[in-house]
């Protein structure tokens, strides 16, 4: 099999409106069953009026256009964008527009290749493809190139698992993203500077189905670099109420793992997290930690209607979760101090340690594209979480962390914060 690449020449300055199929059959009246006409983003986002004013500034716009930051360094943005791209600025850009004005992604790219598509056969009466660009970096690897977005009439994805190569192996981890190869092919007649939005792909045979630019998106679960580390710190949320599913255990183990390169003194490792993956090991805690805070909040006086909604509200939380996890600290490798200040200042210093071994430990969860929360249920019933959990007296509970999948709706942004209102600089 040959491939041809075929610039289409001839594509006037295209403005809010036009057609987009009408202005390429006219440039290029010959096109023949089989064909796949590739449109750069640009001229679909300028025919679709996605054309804006800077106004606030580009950076306002890509806060728009983003429903997630990937990752940031300085001006540059990896941010995923509603249509699911991951990709600079979220795709906002300035280039080959007036000044002042910006492009943004097409509504719908998927959308969009198909409505030129069913023109261009309209007009020309041949079966063709059409598949929508845009430049995109990738990670490792220096420089843009042109993937698909958009795709229409032809498949985006091959599935060659279960197929055998030239040696007769059987293939197992292969899918061949076309739609892309494609596009990067279309990408070497297809200019910035050139005044060619539109190149005809010629000579290529599929018998997979059709699909979509959507089938080129992987799926949050399968995605290994879903953040930046930093991006990461930030974007961990206490979650209270979780998706479906059930927490895989190496994913607690390897946290833990995580947790354990806190800071601690001495070159200890005074931490110990105890899940609780059983009904049973839960409802012993549960009941227990309930009828101690019961009894106290009536010591306190506090009404028994009030006292029953802070027990629900635990319920709610603590018992509903996927897996709950109880983290505890020993003080046994502390030294021992005859100064009574330095020896409160010996016990701050592990007890700060088993703060950072428990934020650690939900970063990670995070990390591993699990919820957490943390409450500090035990730190007010100590005897009695150590009791339904086994522990001798040396043990100190720390709370307890609520651990799920997470909910399908993505929780609300951080507000923004200034970083001078908590840092002094001497």
């Amino acid at each position: 099999m040959s491939v041809e690449l075929v610039p289409v020449a001839g594509i006037p300055e295209v403005r809010e409106g036009d057609d987009l199929a009408e202005l390429i059959a006219a440039a290029r009246p010959g096109l023949l069953d089989g064909d796949v006409v590739v449109v750069t983003q640009k001229i679909v986002s300028k025919a679709e009026g996605r054309v804006v004013p800077e106004g606030e500034g580009r950076w306002a716009w890509v806060a728009r256009e983003s429903v997630r930051t990937v990752a940031r360094r300085g001006e540059l943005v990896i941010a995923e964008t509603r249509h699911g791209f991951v990709c600079a600025n979220a795709g906002v850009d300035a280039s080959n527009v007036a000044e002042g004005l910006l492009t943004l992604l097409p509504e719908d790219p998927d959308a969009s290749a198909e409505r030129v598509r069913k023109g261009l056969e309209a007009r020309t009466g041949a079966r063709v493809a059409v598949v929508v660009t845009d430049t995109f970096g990738r990670p490792w690897r220096a420089g843009v190139v042109n993937v698909a977005i958009g795709v229409a009439g032809m498949p985006a994805a091959v599935d060659l698992r279960g197929t055998v190569d030239a040696t007769g192996r059987v293939l197992e981890a292969t899918v061949v993203a076309l739609a892309d190869e494609v596009a990067a092919a279309a990408g070497l007649v297809m200019g910035k500077a050139d005044g060619l939005p539109v190149a005809i792909v010629r000579g290529l045979a599929w018998s997979a189905p059709e699909g979509t630019g959507r089938d080129l998106l992987r799926p949050p679960d399968e995605d290994l670099f879903r953040e930046s580390p930093l991006q990461s710190i930030h974007a961990r949320r206490s979650i209270r109420a979780f998706g479906p599913g059930a927490v895989p255990r190496e994913a607690v183990e390897e946290a833990v793992r995580a947790a354990c390169t806190a800071p601690a003194p001495h070159h200890t490792r005074p931490w110990l997290f105890v899940s609780l993956e059983s009904p049973g090991a839960r409802r012993r805690l549960l009941d227990l930690m309930a009828t101690a805070w019961a009894d106290d909040l009536r010591g306190d006086g506090t009404a028994p209607a009030t006292i029953d909604r802070r027990l629900a509200r635990s319920e709610s939380l603590l018992g509903e979760a996927p897996l709950l996890v109880i983290p505890a600290i020993r003080l046994d490798g502390s030294h021992r101090y005859r100064d009574q200040e330095r020896a409160e200042a010996e016990r701050e210093m592990f007890l700060l340690s088993g703060g950072a071994a428990v934020q650690t430990f939900m970063l990670a969860l995070h990390a591993q594209g699990l919820a957490s929360c943390w409450v500090s249920s035990t730190l007010f019933c100590k005897a009695e979480a150590r009791g339904a959990l086994g522990l001798d007296p040396g043990w100190t509970p720390l709370g307890a962390i609520a651990v799920g999948p997470p909910p399908a709706e993505r929780p609300p942004g951080r507000p923004p914060l200034r970083a001078e209102d908590h840092l002094r600089t001497l």
